[in-house]
């Protein structure tokens, strides 16, 4: 009975064998294959920087102790808030000197305007009720005297008098005007002083970077804050001078974000000049506006190589690589038809499941595609 049941077992086990022996070429339809050529598409992959799509330093304009900081940073402003406030305590008492010499030189002004008048109305020349007798020896003199004399002697002008008299009045005008325009212009700078004490957001936007504190003393020129409208985000990039040819403005390249996020950017500017010690280029990125990203982040863009002298590489179907090894392999078929085993260096992927092979075979080259995992040196494929 038992050897009755051993026979049967193995026979079970023996069909099996068979079954599998049959069926393994047809799974992996193994084949004999050529190395194919085609043109490289590798990809320089250069480090970059998310920055704000523009970026403004907020600078003192005045002398001063700061009074108020509207906003910690990542704090948003719309256009025309203030950010920074200066102390102008100062400044205010100046322009309260400079309205008080306003009321004065207006106050001299209506007086002028008001001497001009009257001499215009009623000269002093011809002025007679401060004299005495009734103006009787002023008037024997205007109406006597003074006609002899311009007309006998030829020393005297009456005319000439009042013309003098009236200029002399205009002038008076004229300096009084002088002195309010320019208490009025002192007034405008004083003004223009104060607003300049506070720091305005120029735009919508982000605080970057704080530079001051409440209670810091400033002086003109010092930065205070840094500023970026964030809304839309760029990536800038050193790119090698080298490359460059192969940019071009509203470019698409991709790109990936913190190590994880992977889109496209657009190549939104690249400067006309190169730094002349490391020898690269900026170039900027615009980024979408729904990719989740910090001005500072780190992202790496790829941008292609089209060298047209670059010779072509050998390419061959992931399909022939051997799965289980620690390092990329294939089996290829030597000039006798017997397979050995092939280290090789893969480099980029192609389309249509396709690999870049930098090393190990070369073009025209025969392997074996879709190989079993325990194919080795010297297994070869059915026949068909």
């Amino acid at each position: 009975m038992n050897n009755r049941m051993s026979i049967t077992n193995n026979a079970h086990w023996l069909l099996v064998l068979v079954a599998s022996i049959c069926l393994l070429p047809g799974a992996y339809a193994a084949e004999i294959i050529r190395v194919d050529a085609s043109e490289s598409q590798s990809q320089s992959v250069l480090g970059s920087t998310v920055i704000p799509y523009k970026e403004v330093t907020l600078a003192a304009q005045v002398p001063g102790v700061v009074k108020q900081v509207a906003g910690e940073v990542g704090a948003i402003f719309k256009q025309g808030d203030v950010i920074v406030q200066i102390d102008e305590t100062t400044l205010q008492a100046r322009r309260n000197s400079v309205l008080a010499q306003i009321s004065t030189a207006q106050a001299v002004l209506q007086n002028s305007q008001a001497q001009y008048t009257r001499e215009l109305v009623s000269p002093r020349s011809k002025d007679v009720g401060a004299l005495p007798g009734f103006g009787l020896p002023a008037m024997f003199d205007m109406l006597a005297v003074r006609p002899f004399a311009d007309s006998m002697m030829g020393g005297y002008d009456s005319d000439m008098g009042r013309y003098s008299d009236l200029m002399s009045s205009a002038t008076v005008v004229s300096q009084a005007q002088s002195s309010l325009q320019q208490a009025m212009s002192q007034l405008q700078e004083i003004d223009s002083t104060v607003r300049d004490a506070k720091s305005i957001a120029p735009f919508e936007g982000m605080v970057l970077e704080r530079l001051v504190e409440e209670g810091d003393t400033v002086q003109p020129g010092q930065a205070l804050i840094k500023f970026g409208f964030v809304k839309f985000k760029r990536l800038q990039a050193d790119v090698p001078s080298g490359l460059i040819r192969y940019l071009d403005e509203d470019m698409v390249v991709p790109v990936r974000i913190d190590g994880h996020v992977e889109t496209m950017a657009k190549v939104a500017q690249i400067y006309p000049i190169a730094d002349p010690s490391r020898h690269t280029v900026i170039v900027k990125f615009d980024l979408p506006v729904d990719i989740t990203a910090s001005p500072g982040m780190y992202a790496e863009v790829y941008l292609p190589e089209r060298n047209k002298d670059k010779p072509k590489v050998a390419v061959i179907p992931r399909t022939a690589l051997l799965s289980g090894r620690s390092l990329p392999s294939v089996l290829l078929v030597n000039d006798s038809n017997v397979s050995e085993l092939r280290l090789i260096r893969l480099g980029s992927d192609q389309s249509n499941g396709m690999v870049e092979v930098i090393s190990g075979i070369s073009v025209g080259e025969r392997i074996i595609d879709n190989p079993p995992p325990s194919a080795s040196s010297g297994w070869m494929p059915t026949a068909k």
